[in-house]
């Protein structure tokens, strides 16, 4: 059984009384790996660009700052959460978490070696002049949504989920992706170490966190919802000079309507935001699926209210993209990991009424899997099949072992406006080996499902 010890109520963990001043001089290297610049830096802690010659690979490094390892309280607090970062290192995998490569308790200085992500804290975005889209907003969010949903089922609580914790990766300017980083508070529900209490950032706690109290998922939701208040609002939730003003208002007080703050925001997402900053906890989703499935349902909404052409209503946009697999048989035995993996590699389409996905003669070279809508069938004129989300056509000419067989002996048109993925040979090759496998496993289940169908179909005409 774990031992708990709870901070006193001042203590969020305290700053150093006196910050030593900045250095200048750059260390040439950190262990192995040789320092190329200082891109972050906090009250007890350093961040440095390195490159890392063994794996020739960029790779962040945060080292303790050497004025905290002289000061026994300031040691106490970065011990803990060195600790309780270096116990995940290799084991988070997921496309939105940056992965903790190695960790090293170094006498002078301890440091973890991190994946390095190209880009910026989404503090950047969180000014009144500088906000995002409503629409990113809400795809930021998603993918926030499922890692965290990922780390809880690893038995991970984050505790400071905050946007200086939330890195966006760029490309140009545009922001590619979104990754959570710093664990160095989380709560791990797996381990029997001793664990400390009230950690965190004030301005995104939650009451039952900022009390001290036993913690679920709902209380990293609750900081993900203040996030995005502040990303879609340029202002956090509550706000206050005195760190006692602010805490009465955690406990007590309803932040300003979302809807006052800024025009435009789909009624869904005012709604969610809202009921995720619940007091109560009971008040909030009850896990992350839910709030993911809520958030990609108030971007859909958004993005048909919003969308002044043709052409915006044609993307399918990542959180629908992942919402719709996770609810299709076909990929059933794929992992979060695997899903993303299929999100990014595959070619999505949406198909109006008449469409064809293939002709009669036409040589296979792709395959399809059905996510919304239905296609028909037709064999020389007549229809024999209709398909809806969840089916794959084209497979069989696909795997297909020799050329002749892989040309198309039926047309398969659109009924109902579709929207489809597919793979060719050369991106499906493309993919992880899990996910490939995976693939050929959901494959091998279709077709014994078709052969049983055939042979049922085969005994009814005898």
């Amino acid at each position: 059984m774990s031992s708990r010890h709870a901070l006193p109520a001042q203590a969020l963990p305290p700053a150093p009384a006196n910050r030593a001043p900045t250095s200048l001089v750059l260390p040439s290297r950190i262990g192995k790996y040789v320092v190329q610049s200082k891109i972050g830096e906090g009250a007890t802690s350093e961040v440095f660009l390195c490159h890392d010659p063994f794996n020739n690979r960029k790779v962040a490094i945060k080292r303790a700052r050497s004025h905290v390892l002289a000061d026994s309280r300031e040691q106490h607090f970065q011990q803990r959460f060195f600790a309780a970062e270096a116990a995940l290192v290799g084991q988070l995998q997921h496309p939105n978490v940056v992965q903790i490569l190695d960790a090293v308790a170094d006498a002078e200085a301890p440091y973890l070696v991190m994946e390095h992500v190209n880009g910026v804290t989404l503090r950047r975005y969180c000014r009144a002049d500088r906000l995002l889209p409503v629409q990113q907003i809400i795809e930021i969010g998603f993918k926030c949504a499922m890692a965290l949903g990922y780390c809880y089922r690893q038995g991970l609580i984050h505790r400071d989920v905050k946007p200086a914790n939330l890195l966006v990766k760029l490309d140009g300017e545009r922001i590619a992706d979104v990754k959570v980083t710093d664990f160095g508070s989380v709560f791990n529900t797996a381990t029997d170490q001793t664990q400390v209490y009230r950690v965190g950032s004030l301005a995104y706690m939650s009451p039952e966190q900022l009390e001290g109290g036993v913690l679920d998922c709902r209380a990293d939701i609750y900081s993900l919802a203040a996030v995005l208040y502040h990303l879609l609002a340029g202002r956090p939730p509550f706000d206050a000079q005195q760190q006692q003003a602010l805490m009465h208002q955690i406990y007590h007080a309803k932040p300003p309507p979302l809807a006052t703050l800024r025009e435009g925001l789909p009624a869904a997402l005012v709604t969610l935001v809202e009921r995720c900053l619940a007091k109560a906890r009971e008040q909030r989703p009850a896990d992350w699926d839910e709030f993911a499935r809520a958030l990609s349902a108030a971007g859909a909404e958004h993005r048909v209210s919003a969308a002044d052409d043709r052409h915006a209503l044609q993307e399918v946009l990542d959180s629908e993209r992942f919402t719709l697999l996770r609810g299709l048989e076909f990929f059933v035995d794929f992992g979060d990991v695997e899903l993303w993996e299929v999100v990014h590699r595959a070619a999505w389409h949406r198909h109006g009424y008449g469409d064809a996905l293939y002709r009669k003669g036409q040589e296979g070279g792709s395959f399809h899997v059905v996510t919304q809508g239905r296609v028909d069938v037709y064999r020389d004129g007549r229809n024999v099949a209709s398909l809806g989300a969840g089916s794959t056509v084209g497979e069989m000419a696909y795997l297909a072992p020799n050329p002749a067989l892989r040309r198309h002996t039926v047309d398969i048109l659109v009924s109902e406006p579709a929207t489809t993925l597919s793979f060719t040979p050369d991106s499906l090759e493309r993919l992880s080996l899990g996910t490939r496998h995976r693939f050929d496993k959901a494959f091998i289940k279709v077709l014994v499902r078709r052969l049983h169908d055939a042979q049922e179909a085969a005994a009814q005409r005898r």
